[in-house]
């Protein structure tokens, strides 16, 4: 069987690769692999995105959990950071969201946090994994009979304590700060438009009528241009694009202009050291992280370390080293202080109280950051596993490193979830740095694109 979980969780197209049959395994397999190292029923805590799919999806995997002995609190719509804090606010044994994140609306994903609301570690991913390839659930599994069957235990006061976090973090002075929200018809809309409500903003709202079929499609984090616009009709303070499942979030400040996760790191990462919180002086982010981002910390005397791609290694280097901020270019932020995931509602509500203390505008603070050209192409391929040792490729590579010199950066990596090679190049020199880009993208698509490219 070919390996299930990804870099963020088990995904594919709903109803074909992520499957009913798959999901009711996948639930059954958790329950077991949690009951047998934490001991005692588990109890497993449920949430959801508004995909057509997510209630089959939701009804499968609890079916699984439940089918184990598991008990499961459903959260209905709830967003990804929302589950994660919930999970160890009602101490639960673990938690699971059915989300695809910013993918496209027949995309479908499940995901499985630890006791802290942490993304499950790699040997528990393993050993779920292993029992899913056991036909029946696994050798010896007897199923529970009578009472020791799962059920579902409802937490009515959930959706108000994630909420009373949410506040928590923003603490006070927003009131009256004009913002903007793009729910991306996903997961936020119950909840990002009543967390800045709660701190007295003046709010409005777009893409906020979720149907199932229209989540990510020409709104929310992937696609602010709407926002943008929305801000300049209104003479907003603040712009905030959030995707399916409301773990990213990018800005907009008051002229219209995007401000990536890059630039957000910077806001807060300067903030916070000004305030003495920032642990050892150091972001952390992926090696996707623009230049300019570590240009701008190091002249304020901040330090960047840099991980591989995906939050959990930003996670891990985090925790590792006793930082407390770290993040993605896309907008996925880290602020270990108040939350072990990403969460695009509770980075936004920070970045807007920064804006608050320091008594500037978005754009001004996010001047900080000076983007050097970047350029980054997706190749589809036939294969991606192999390209390392292609010498056409590595040529290619050689060749464009040699050309960009010390002041640019290439990176090629492979996807965790689509089959492309991804290309990325960035430097001073505009033009330069596209050359590069389709010179090496050439040489993958020569060497591993399909005939019809």
């Amino acid at each position: 069987m070919a390996r299930l979980f990804g870099t963020d969780g088990v995904r594919g197209v709903a109803n074909t690769e992520l499957t009913a049959e798959l999901a009711l395994a996948l639930g059954r397999a958790l329950a077991r692999v949690l009951e047998e190292r934490g001991g005692g029923q588990p109890r497993i805590v449920v949430g959801r995105d508004t995909r057509a799919s997510g209630e089959l999806l939701e009804a499968a995997l609890s079916a699984g959990l439940m089918s184990a002995g598991a008990l499961v609190v459903p959260l209905g719509v709830m967003t990804t950071p929302g589950v994660s804090y919930l999970t160890g606010a009602l101490g639960a044994t673990g938690g699971a969201v059915i989300s695809a994140s910013h993918n496209p609306p027949e995309y479908n994903g499940i995901k499985f946090f630890d006791p802290q609301g942490r993304k499950l570690p790699d040997e528990l991913e393993e050993a779920v994994e292993g029992l899913v390839a056991e036909a029946g659930g696994g050798a010896g599994f007897v199923p529970p009979v009578g009472g020791a069957v799962g059920r579902r235990q409802a937490a009515a006061d959930a959706g108000d304590r994630y909420l009373a976090h949410l506040r928590q973090v923003a603490g006070t002075g927003l009131e009256g700060l004009r913002v903007v929200l793009d729910c991306a018809h996903g997961a936020a809309t119950p909840w990002a438009p009543a967390a800045w409500q709660a701190v007295g903003a003046r709010v409005t709202v777009i893409h906020d009528a979720p149907d199932g079929t229209n989540i990510n499609v020409g709104c929310g984090s992937t696609a602010p241009q709407a926002l943008a616009q929305v801000v300049r009709q209104q003479g907003a303070d603040l712009g905030l694009a959030f995707d399916g499942d409301a773990d990213r979030v990018i800005a907009v400040d008051e002229r219209g202009h995007i401000v990536d996760g890059d630039a957000i790191l910077a806001i807060l990462a300067l903030d916070m050291a000004a305030r003495g919180e920032l642990a050892g002086n150091t972001v952390v982010a992926t090696v996707m992280s623009n230049l300019g981002l570590e240009r701008a910390l190091k002249a304020a005397g901040l330090r960047l370390v840099r991980t591989r791609v995906g939050d959990r290694h930003v996670f891990e280097a985090m925790e590792q080293g006793g930082f407390v901020l770290g993040g993605e270019q896309s907008g996925h932020i880290i602020l270990r202080r108040h939350a072990v995931t990403g969460d695009g509602i509770l980075t936004g509500l920070a970045l807007a109280a920064v804006m608050v203390r320091a008594g500037k505008p978005l754009s001004q603070l996010a001047a900080v950051v000076q983007p050097v050209p970047q350029v980054l192409l997706n190749v589809p391929v036939t294969r991606r596993d192999g390209w390392e040792e292609e010498p056409s490729i590595q040529a290619a590579i050689a060749a464009a490193r040699q050309r960009l010199g010390e002041e640019g950066r290439i990176l090629v990596r492979a996807s965790g979830t689509e089959p492309l090679i991804r290309v990325m190049v960035e430097g001073d020199d505009a033009a330069l740095v596209r050359e590069l880009a389709e010179s090496v993208a050439g040489a993958i698509r020569r060497a591993l694109g399909s005939p019809a490219d």
